[in-house]
């Protein structure tokens, strides 16, 4: 008798939402790329020492060479973070990656292939329906369909514990109690939070300047409305313990006390 398979895997794939800070490039300096980052670092260790970071040379005119991605890479690794990928750019972006060994990061995609491509096809537009006599119209409808009911957005009733990660995917998040220190809330709309926040705040992840960090006692670790972030020590220190809110103004992230 044949022995019985063993189907019991070695190791569980999952793929879930992971945080990750994106670095995009404006200007290919490399010595001050690396000079901002260790500063970074050295300013909020806790967040940033030996953090993933995706690369991101969409803000450039053009793709630099290998010889010089590897040199910021190195420069990034002794500043103290750890580039895991390059955000999914044009094709010379994929032979980089390739020629780097790093993977792509595809949650930036859609963005990029509008960039690349022009303007997103315009959606067809139904020609209009030639006029017909009153006597062989339909009837009107009786009555409009029912509207659907609005959506409330992800409500966390838990406490959101130092370690654990809550991301509310195209919508807004709603915590009833506390964020603590190590936690991270992530929203791509915005973000109420109803007792204190110790851990860290992202509103807006897939961009949405729009989007606002809403908390009734200020502890955080970080904040951050559409990818612009400021870090504790950045933050004054009368806000803190207050009720606040965050949110963008002219590219610049603001946070004021609530009346």
């Amino acid at each position: 008798m044949s022995a019985a398979m063993d189907y019991e895997q070695a190791g569980e794939l999952k793929i879930g939402q992971v945080g990750i800070a994106n670095l995009r490039i404006r200007n290919l300096d490399v010595s001050r790329l690396v000079e901002e980052m260790r500063q970074r670092v050295q300013r909020a260790p806790k967040l940033f020492a030996r953090a993933a970071v995706v690369i991101d040379f969409g803000g450039l005119s053009q793709v630099p060479d290998e010889a010089t991605a590897r040199s910021l890479l190195d420069g990034l690794r002794d500043a103290g973070v750890l580039p895991v990928a390059l955000a999914y750019g044009t094709t010379a972006t994929e032979r980089l990656s390739e020629a780097l060994g790093l993977p792509l990061l595809a949650k930036f995609r859609a963005q990029y292939e509008r960039a690349d491509g022009g303007n997103p096809a315009p959606e067809p537009v139904a020609a209009p329906e030639p006029a017909r006599p009153a006597a062989s119209r339909p009837a009107a409808a009786t009555s409009a369909p029912a509207a659907p009911a609005p959506d409330p957005g992800l409500i966390q009733a838990a406490p959101v514990r130092s370690g654990q990660q809550v991301y509310a995917d195209n919508r807004d998040l709603t915590v009833l109690t506390s964020v603590g220190a190590g936690a991270e809330v992530i929203a791509d709309g915005s973000v109420h939070i109803y007792g204190p926040l110790r851990g860290r705040a992202l509103a807006g992840a897939q961009g949405n300047e729009k989007a606002r960090i809403f908390c009734r006692e200020f502890h955080a670790e970080l904040v951050a409305v559409a990818g612009h972030y400021r870090v504790l020590e950045d933050i004054p220190p009368d806000l803190r313990g207050k009720a606040v809110q965050v949110w963008l103004e002219d590219q610049q992230l603001k946070i004021a006390a609530l009346d």
